[in-house]
This record gives C-alpha cells, structure tokens and sequence, in this order.
C-alpha cells in the first residue's frame, strides 16, 4: 500500500510553456484516474543544461517539447531505436535505477492523425520547418510513402527555401505540414510565407500547432478550400503514448 501512495511526478521541459497543453492535459487525466500521487509541472528552462540540476530521484517521466527534442539526447542513457532513426525525443521514461530513456511518441500522434485524411492524390508532401517535431513528421510520410521536400529559411542540400515555393511546386506538393511555431499563441497573426493563392480543394494542411484551433495558416488554406487539420488530435496522441510508456 505503501508504494502506492508513493509520489510520482511528471513533468515537461520546454522553454517559454506556461501555455502548456501537457500540464493542463494530464493533470486533468490523473483527477479522472483519482491518481491522488500523481502530479505534473513544468521544467521551463531557457537553456537544457539547467536539465542537470533537477532531482531526477523525484521524477518518473518527462516530455520534451521545442526546442529541446534534440539537445536532449545528450543527456540519456538510451534511447529506442524509432526515436533514434528519428534523431528525436519528446518522450523520456526514467527507471527504478534512475536511468533516463528516450522515446518519440511524435511520429505515433502524426501518423494516426493524419492518416484518415490522406488521399490518392496526396503523393508529395512539403514540410515547413527543420526543427525536432519535422524528424517525426519526414519518418511518417516516408512510411507512408509520401515523397517530401523540407523548406527552410536557411536550406542545407536537399531543402529548398520558402521563395522556391511556385506555382508548378504548389501544383505537385498536396500535403502542407507546418512544423514551425509561426502562429501559435499569442502570434496568432503570423503564418509561414507560402503562395497561399496556389492552394486547392486537392490540397491538406497539417499544423502541429494547436493554440489557437484555426492557425492563419490554416485560415488561408480553408478559404482556398483545402482540408485542414491542426495539432490537437497528435498532441493527445503522443500523450496518450507516452502514459503508456511510463507504465511499462
């Protein structure tokens, strides 16, 4: 009985995450649950080696959230072998001995959300961003068999960037992910600079943002009537994923 009241604490590393979906999501799942020893904070650092100083000894398990699913990894002792292929983690389950392992539940949220919304003709996708949460996003359509192009603001070989967008481009790319922050709360204004007045009712938008519910991003795509689909369903995805993982 002892060790069932025994505290278990979870927590989020991110920077700047008082808007935090995590916090608000599991604190409300361990009230359903009556997990009465089960609590779940914020870890907001400004810079991931303040990781170090937290008491890992009171602590069962972690998300990772921007801008931290890379830098993350140096401080694990393992990380899975998905995660790994990835070069991601968004998901950290902690040992009895104290061990810290790396998961990413990211891809698991993206694909089963995107899924039912892809069509015949959704064969090229173009993911907006290279950051920790776009590792997830090119995984799944490649197991999905989508080819896909990355745009950045500062492209590496094999990118392209946003003013290469045109209209025979647009015409090709039916899959539009946007794995940037632009447009999230309170910056609900902003929008990745792509040639909106290309897209389609052939076209699917995908934004991993989900504050507010209707990005200007996807604004913009509805109006040309494309499908749009924010980050709601995978946030609670990866979440459920990652209970899992804890209680393994």
């Amino acid at each position: 009985m002892e060790k069932m009241l025994k505290k278990r604490k979870f927590g989020l590393i991110g920077k700047d995450i008082s808007y935090s979906f995590s916090r608000h999501y599991f604190t409300k799942k361990f009230k359903e649950l009556n997990l009465v020893n089960h609590e779940y904070g914020n870890f907001d650092f400004q810079n991931i080696n303040e990781f170090s100083e937290i008491n890992l000894k009171e602590v069962a398990g972690f998300n990772v959230t921007i801008p931290y699913k890379e830098k993350i990894i140096a401080f694990l002792d393992k990380i899975d072998a998905v995660a790994e292929e990835i070069g991601a983690v968004n998901t950290i389950k902690i040992t009895n001995d104290h061990k810290l392992i790396g998961f990413n539940t990211d891809y698991y949220g993206f694909q089963e959300s995107i899924k039912p919304w892809i069509q015949s003709h959704h064969k090229k996708a173009l993911v907006l961003g290279t950051g920790g949460a776009s590792k997830a996003i090119l995984y799944v359509l490649k197991k999905l068999n989508i080819e896909y192009t990355v745009v950045s603001r500062t492209p590496i070989a094999g990118q392209i960037s946003y003013d290469q967008i045109t209209k025979e481009v647009m015409r090709d790319y039916t899959v539009i992910v946007n794995s940037t922050p632009l447009g999230t709360f309170p910056d609900v204004d902003k929008c990745p600079t792509i040639p909106y007045e290309y897209l389609t009712d052939k076209h699917l938008l995908f934004d991993l943002i989900y504050n507010p519910d209707k990005t200007t991003f996807l604004a913009k795509g509805e109006k040309k009537g494309a499908k749009i689909v924010n980050g709601s369903k995978m946030l609670e995805l990866q979440a459920e994923k990652a209970w899992e993982i804890w209680n393994l």
